[in-house]
């Protein structure tokens, strides 16, 4: 980040006016160099692909965005609503494709009982597979939708959701994706909705992350940031101590996803 941020305790500022013109010279940026004609975006109902949508627009207009909702048979009905309804009141085209039967299909011919989180993540790389097949057809880039807080827990799928061309808002915190969220108007009921995969029935990220978003944020700024010890990182948010050794672990057991595969340099 630019510059080290305001901390209060359950709160890190950000100034969403000027994030909001980065982002958008960062997205216009990013396809330019490519000589692509627009982006997809799987827009899921939550609040991450909500801005990055939204600044998307911004960038490059209505006509070279397309969102695609790809919802599974346990996606809350909220979730496709409030997609949609972001995606009419934007003005953009936005395509509807059911992933269920397609992963049935994948896990059914596997050959083996996979695990939850196996099926679950076939889910996240079937949506992965849709985008690129839209963005390879249409000359498009694949749009991320990862924020900070998930990138530095590896909390998304390999191959999946971290599948993507580029990514908009990973330098962000959730907490500051939310701000810059009231401040681009996305609606109130997404911004404050609880964040989740949605990757099975009832799916929610407070169910496996350490701790809420508010306090989360503050450690990983203390731990990564600032460099504050773990004791001290927890103690700023409020939170046990058990929170930053998780958040430790996570970071640590997630590193394989945050860069290229491991391989051997020339003989």
């Amino acid at each position: 980040m630019e510059a080290r941020l305001e901390l209060s305790p359950r709160r890190i500022e950000i100034q969403p006016a000027r994030e909001a013109g980065r982002i958008s010279a960062f997205v216009k940026k990013v396809v330019k160099d490519a000589s692509a004609k627009g982006v997809v975006v799987g827009l899921s109902g939550g609040i991450d692909s909500a801005v990055v949508g939204a600044l998307c627009i911004r960038a490059l207009g209505k006509g070279q965005v397309l969102a695609l909702l790809m919802p599974s048979d346990h996606t809350p009905e909220v979730d496709i609503r409030d997609a949609q309804g972001m995606a009419d009141s934007w003005g953009i085209r936005a395509v509807k494709i059911p992933i269920s039967k397609i992963v049935e299909l994948i896990t059914a011919t596997a050959g083996v009982e996979g695990t939850k989180i196996a099926k679950a993540n076939v889910e996240a790389r079937v949506r992965m597979i849709l985008l690129y097949y839209y963005a390879n057809s249409l000359g498009y880039l694949v749009a991320g939708t990862g924020d900070r807080s998930e990138a530095a827990l590896g909390y998304f799928t390999k191959w999946g959701d971290g599948g993507v061309d580029f990514l908009p808002i990973v330098h962000l915190f959730k907490t500051q994706v939310r701000q810059l969220g009231a401040y681009l108007g996305i609606p109130k009921s997404v911004v404050e909705k609880p964040a989740s995969p949605q990757l099975w029935a009832g799916h929610r990220a407070s169910d496996e992350i350490p701790a809420d978003y508010d306090e989360l944020d503050v450690v990983l700024l203390e731990l990564f940031d600032l460099k504050a010890t773990k004791k001290a990182a927890a103690a700023r948010a409020g939170v046990p101590p058990a929170v930053s050794d998780k958040v430790m672990q996570m970071q640590r057991k997630s590193a394989h996803k945050r860069v290229m595969p491991p391989s051997l340099p020339p003989n």
